[in-house]
């Protein structure tokens, strides 16, 4: 069989059997009795699901110190090298320089503040500008306020 040729932009192909990955991963955190109690939880995985995709991931499928400086710089947020890394050890809690996916979700679920974290919400109220129509907006109650 020929190989088909290689389209310059494959990100959608390479990205199919991640996404089932994920998938899997937030099925885990849904069945998963410390977040029993979280609101919308499977929103929220959906939502981390594609920003986790949206950086740029090293083969890996793990979030790498670039990952993160590009992130950071397309977020008008650029960050130090030392603040990179500190970032990224506040995510892992120091036992690795990449962000699984696990990580990132624990952070974002969790109640400690991290500088990832702070920096998803702030970029998903810039969103929030434009908002999808789906529906009446959610209410927010106090408890949901960071």
């Amino acid at each position: 069989a020929m190989a088909a040729p290689r389209r310059p932009s494959g990100g959608g192909l390479r990205r199919a059997p991640q996404d089932g990955r994920l998938e899997e991963i937030n099925k885990e955190f849904l069945c998963d009795p410390k977040f029993s109690d979280e609101k919308d939880l499977e929103e929220k995985l959906a939502v981390f699901k594609e920003k986790y995709m949206e950086f740029d991931l090293n083969n890996q499928g793990e979030i790498d110190l670039m990952s993160v400086k590009r992130m950071m710089e397309k977020l008008g947020a650029p960050k130090t090298h030392l603040e990179l890394k500190r970032m990224i050890s506040e995510v892992t809690g120091g036992v690795s320089d990449t962000i699984s996916y696990q990580d990132f979700v624990n952070v974002m679920l969790g109640k400690r503040s991290a500088v990832l974290k702070l920096v998803m919400m702030f970029e998903g109220k810039a969103n929030e500008s434009n908002p999808k129509p789906s529906g009446p907006p959610p209410e927010r109650d106090i408890a949901s306020l960071p």
